[in-house]
Formats: C-alpha cells, sequence, structure tokens
C-alpha cells in the first residue's frame, strides 16, 4: 500500500470517529438540558400546587373557625338559621374604610309544611303555592350566595392581616412539599424558607443558603394578598446533587465514548506502526540494495584477481604475482571491514547484550592515538586534522575497543561526506563541564538538511545523495556510535548546517 493511500484512510478514519465523539457530546448535552429543563418545570409545577394547597387550607380554616363560632352562639336554632355578621375593613394607616354588616333569618324548609306557611293543604292551590314557595326560596338562595361570598371574601381578607407564622402551618407546608416533589419524581434533598416582600427570612429549614452552592427556586404565597405583605416561598436544592441526578440519566453514554477515543487510539496506534513498518521495510531493501552493490564490487575484484592468478605468465612475474595478491588482501580486507559493521550492530538487537571489556583509560590519550591512525588516510585525500585535547580531566571508564570503533566511524564520515571544492578540514576537540568529558570532531563536509538531522542516528538511514553510490555504507555506523555511547552512560548530539559541515559531540561521565 503506497503512503498516500495509508494517509488518506487514516484521515478518513480521524474525521470519523472525531464526527462520533462529537455526536456523542452533542447528544449528551441535548439530554442534559432537556433533563434540567424536565427539572425545573417538575420543581415549579410542585411549588405552585404547594401554594394553591395552602390558600386551600387557609380558606377551610377560616371558614372552619367561623362558622363553628356561629353554632356555638346559638345562630343556628330551632330550625332557623341566623346570620348576623358585621365586618370592618381599615386601611393600611388604620383608617376605616368599609363597614359591612349582614342580618339574615332562613327557615329550614324541612321544619315547614306548605299548609302552614301558605295557610291551605288542599286542591290546586297546594301545587301553585308550593312552586310559588320553591320559586321564593330559589331567589333568597342566590341573594345569601352573593352575600356569603362577600362574607368570605372579608374572612379571608381579614386573614391576611395575621402574621405568617399564624397562617402557615410549616408541618403541613412540609408534607405538601414532600408529597409534591414525591409526585412529580424529585427524590432530592432540599432546604425552603420563608420571606416576606422586604426581604426578612420568617423560618428557615434546611441547607443554608452561604454555606454551599445552590439552585434556588421561588413561588409567591397567598397571591390575593396587598403587595405590601407579599410571601415567598424559597426551595433551594444542592449544586452538587442536582448535577448527580441530572447527569445520573447520561451515565450510559460515558462507556460508548470511551470505547470510541479507545477505537480511534488503537487506529492511530495501529495506522503508526503500519508507517513506522512500511519506513523499516524500506530501509532494510536499501540496506540489502547497498549490502549487495558493497560486496559485489569486492567479490568481482577478488574473483578477477584469483583468475589472473591461475594464468602462468602472471606467476613467472614476481611484480604482476604481488601486486595481485595485495588486491586480493585489500579487497577482503575491506568486506571483513563491511562484515564487522553488520556484526557490531547484531550485538545490540537482541536487549543491548553486546559485551564490553570496561577498563579505565585517559581519554586524550586514546584519541591522540586515533587521530594519529587516522591521520594518513587524511593527508593522502589532501586534508588535515587540528587536534586541540584542552580537557584537564579525561580518566574516563570505557570499552577500548568500542569508544576506538565510535571515533574512527564519525571520522570516517567526514571523509565519505567531504565537499569535492575544497580540501577536507577535521577539527578534534576536547574539554570539560563540570564532571562530563566532552569530546567534539567537526568537519568542513556537505553538511546535512535539518529534516534529515534527527534521522542520522536510526538504523540503515542514510542521507540520499542521489543516485551517485560513491558515498559506501549500510547506514549503519552512526546507530552503532549511539548505541556504544549510550551503553557508556554518555550522550551525542549533532549540530550541522547544509554546505558548511557538521559537529558531533560526546558526553561522558568521568570516573
Amino acid at each position: 500500500m503506497k503512503k498516500v493511500t495509508i494517509w488518506i484512510v487514516g484521515i478518513v478514519m480521524g474525521v470519523c470517529c472525531l464526527a462520533l465523539i462529537y455526536l456523542q457530546f452533542t447528544y449528551i448535552e441535548t439530554m442534559v438540558d432537556m433533563r434540567r429543563a424536565h427539572f425545573d418545570e417538575s420543581v415549579r409545577r410542585s411549588l405552585y400546587r404547594t401554594a394553591y394547597k395552602l390558600d386551600m387550607s387557609e380558606m377551610r380554616k377560616c371558614l372552619s373557625d367561623d362558622i363553628q363560632s356561629d353554632i356555638t352562639s346559638g345562630m343556628y336554632s330551632n330550625g332557623q338559621f341566623n346570620m348576623n355578621h358585621s365586618y370592618t375593613t381599615t386601611g393600611a394607616n388604620g383608617e376605616i374604610v368599609t363597614t359591612f354588616h349582614l342580618t339574615a333569618t332562613m327557615i329550614d324548609p324541612h321544619q315547614v309544611s306548605p299548609g302552614n306557611a301558605y295557610g291551605t293543604s288542599s286542591g290546586h292551590g297546594l301545587v301553585d303555592m308550593q312552586r310559588e314557595w320553591y320559586e321564593e326560596l330559589k331567589g333568597r338562595y342566590k341573594y345569601y350566595r352573593a352575600v356569603l361570598d362577600e362574607v368570605v371574601y372579608n374572612m379571608l381578607y381579614q386573614a391576611s392581616e395575621l402574621p405568617v407564622a399564624e397562617r402557615i402551618d410549616i408541618g403541613e407546608l412540609r408534607d405538601i412539599l414532600d408529597h409534591e416533589f414525591s409526585h412529580n419524581g424529585i427524590d432530592l434533598p432540599y432546604g425552603f424558607r420563608i420571606v416576606s416582600g422586604d426581604g426578612t427570612v420568617l423560618y428557615s429549614e434546611g441547607m443554608s443558603y452561604a454555606d454551599e452552592d445552590v439552585d434556588v427556586y421561588k413561588e409567591l404565597l397567598f397571591k390575593n394578598d396587598p403587595l405590601s405583605r407579599t410571601t415567598v416561598l424559597e426551595v433551594s436544592f444542592s449544586s452538587s446533587s442536582l448535577n448527580n441526578y441530572i447527569f445520573g440519566m447520561v451515565k450510559f453514554m460515558l462507556p460508548s465514548i470511551l470505547f470510541t477515543i479507545v477505537i480511534l487510539i488503537t487506529f492511530f496506534t495501529t495506522l503508526y506502526m503500519a508507517i513506522r513498518h512500511k519506513k523499516i521495510t524500506e530501509m532494510k531493501n536499501d540496506f540489502i540494495n547497498n549490502m549487495t552493490h558493497e560486496f559485489k564490487t569486492p567479490i568481482s575484484t577478488i574473483s578477477l584477481a584469483a583468475q589472473m592468478l591461475q594464468d602462468q605468465s602472471v606467476a613467472k612475474s614476481p611484480e604482476m604475482f604481488g601486486r595481485l595478491s595485495g588486491v586480493i588482501a585489500s579487497e577482503t580486507k575491506r568486506l571483513r571491514f563491511q562484515v564487522d559493521k553488520v556484526l557490531q550492530m547484531s550485538m545490540f538487537d537482541s536487549k543491548n547484550t553486546a559485551s564490553f571489556k570496561m577498563k579505565e583509560m585517559d581519554a586524550n590519550d586514546l584519541v591522540s592515538g586515533i587521530v594519529n591512525t587516522f591521520n594518513v588516510k587524511v593527508e593522502q585525500n589532501g586534508g588535515e586534522i587540528k587536534t586541540n585535547l584542552a580537557a584537564e580531566k579525561a580518566s574516563v571508564v570505557v570499552d577500548e575497543m568500542h569508544f576506538t570503533n565510535v571515533v574512527f566511524n564519525l571520522m570516517d564520515n567526514a571523509m565519505k561526506y567531504k565537499r569535492s571544492d575544497v580540501s577536507l578540514s577535521l577539527e578534534v576537540r576536547t574539554w570539560n563541564v563540570g564532571d562530563k568529558f566532552m569530546l567534539s570532531i567537526k568537519d568542513n563536509g556537505i553538511g546535512i538538511r535539518k529534516e534529515n538531522l534527527k534521522k542520522i542516528f536510526d538504523k540503515f538511514y542514510r542521507v540520499h545523495t542521489g543516485n551517485v553510490h560513491d558515498v559506501k555504507g549500510f547506514g549503519l555506523g552512526l546507530a552503532y556510535v549511539k548505541q556504544v555511547v549510550q551503553a557508556h552512560k554518555g550522550s551525542i548530539r549533532a549540530e550541522s548546517e547544509l554546505g558548511v559541515g557538521t559537529t558531533f559531540t560526546i558526553v561522558l561521565p568521568l570516573k
């Protein structure tokens, strides 16, 4: 599968998963809003019913007390119902506004016979008299009903002037609230208080408004009271318990979101592994191609030299025989060097199982010996090596062979990637920073692009130089260098500028 195809599939899948997560969050938000609206409506309906029941309770109490008082005083006796009430309405300043006086006598129709009422009990006259009597009774009923409405209004008006504590039974109010909340499916703990129109708290029960964040709902009690005597019922719910109540209905959606996120992470992990696998495959293919190229040339040279040695005329010429023998030895050494590079990296493939023979050494002396050995090769190519081994503390614990290979590989890379327009110049320097030994190898080669700089220590990676095979190698040298330095509890970094050169800096702990 092409890399572009992998990216297209990844982007499409990622967008779909993100859209699915967005839709799930939108659905949860909508459900929360609906749940909150339903809760608000249930509370308001419960408070409205509570206020209504309190009004009915006050009316029943007023009528019951008034009628009981009238019965006790003898208003209803001997088959007659005597109404004799006086009501006085006063203003806000105590001034008498209206005075209402009612005196009425009603005869119980069950106690009076038609004959006694109208003086006869025979013939059609009796039927007519009964009809007239009922019509008169009906008219009286309409009249006294209007009078009774006025009486009830005045009784309630007088009751509104009583203190709230006498008008409201707190126990009854609590029972009504419990019943209404339960009826509307609300089982949360709540607190309530009664507040006058001027903000004075007349009664409070339950949670304190100052203790925690609460949601407050209000309902006006006794709506027919004058504005100066308004009373408000406030009910409060804890915000935390309310949120738990609301979000409790959408908890079943959380696992689906979690599973979607897990699927998304798994997909991108798989996509990353596929891209990485493709990259490794490409690098291995490059490695095989490079290895074939690197091995093919010396093998062909050795084969040709061997065939020439079989010629009798060559055997008779010691000079030719020595030259061909030197070619075979040189190419064999080259093959052995390439194989050693592969074997060096193979030692680190199984969890850094490479064995090191660590010993204390003077790093300045070790680097100086490596430079002297490599200097011959540099001078043959018209270059030079400058050294500045200024580290005062150079006692380190290293494996001599592997550390020598590290320095040799870095200087060999400088030879491989030198510029053709200028002579090679290498600068090897040592110094101390705290309890660290610092070693840098700087060249004036072709340099490395920034996008490639972070990949140069990857196994099999080689900076692309086009279809030119003048640069030999498998892409294992710098990977081996990094592995060895890290095995010595050190670090290595590279700085480079294209067309200027590259600097490798190694940091090792002092003994």
